[in-house]
């Protein structure tokens, strides 16, 4: 008579693989947003996340992607495509592992962030010939808080994000993402899927202040990279509103 052994050890193989796979697991990182301009902010979410998913998840990022939004998403100020492609691309050149995607730009009009990660992880796969990929959204506390806000995302569109991708939010000094996840149903059924990094160096940069210092013909060095700062300067760009 058998006596269960056979099973057990088939049992303990599969949850043992399981955890193989997930302590394997190769990431990118994603970050979507206006990019208007790049800052030093945007790229030390990169390296705050990677840390974050080597030491805890023991995890092997091996790349970030910076993804502009298209132009037709119709937020004031925002640039056309080409000059925050091209500040994105001088922001990263001498990244070893952060790049630009230019998907979402060359769409002829704005795509639901949903769908423009379903794209990007197509792109960013087939450009890592690599097994167990995993494309991973990296976002700040405030898009998180912003999945409450009545009417900017579909319940179907949170799940897709998180069930297919998962979160990695970098939460502000003083900011509780933990409690906001636990106040929100949909958030608290998925929060297995969200890894929260707290940024405790604090850093206040915006593309929003940076706009207005350039606006105001005042420095902005040490604020975004050097190279930006040359674009800008080159197109004589943010001097109206």
């Amino acid at each position: 008579m058998a006596d269960g052994s056979g099973s057990k050890k088939r049992k303990l193989e599969e949850e043992t693989k399981g955890d193989s796979e997930e302590d394997s697991m190769n990431v990118i990182l994603a970050l979507f947003g206006s990019f208007n301009p790049v800052t030093f902010l945007h790229l030390r979410t990169f390296e705050l996340a990677r840390d974050y998913l080597t030491k805890r998840r023991g995890w092997n990022v091996i790349g970030g992607v910076i993804s502009p939004v298209h132009i037709a998403y119709g937020k004031k100020g925002l640039l056309s495509n080409e000059h925050r492609l091209a500040m994105a691309r001088a922001a990263t050149q001498d990244s070893d592992w952060i790049r630009v995607d230019d998907w979402e730009c060359s769409q002829e009009g704005w795509t639901e962030t949903a769908k423009a990660l379903i794209e990007v992880e197509k792109c960013q796969i087939a450009k890592h010939p690599r097994d167990n990929i995993k494309l991973r959204f990296l976002c700040g506390g405030d898009l998180l808080e912003s999945f409450a806000t009545p009417g900017l995302w579909s319940d179907e569109d949170i799940e897709t994000i998180l069930t297919r991708f998962g979160l990695v939010v970098i939460s502000r000094h003083g900011s509780n993402p933990e409690k906001f996840v636990y106040e929100s149903d949909i958030l608290q059924k998925f929060e297995n899927q969200i890894d929260i990094v707290t940024e405790w160096i604090p850093n206040d940069v915006s593309a929003t202040k940076i706009r207005r210092s350039l606006k105001r013909g005042e420095s902005v060095k040490y604020l975004i990279p050097d190279p930006v700062i040359d674009y800008i300067k080159k197109h004589n760009l943010y001097q109206e509103d």
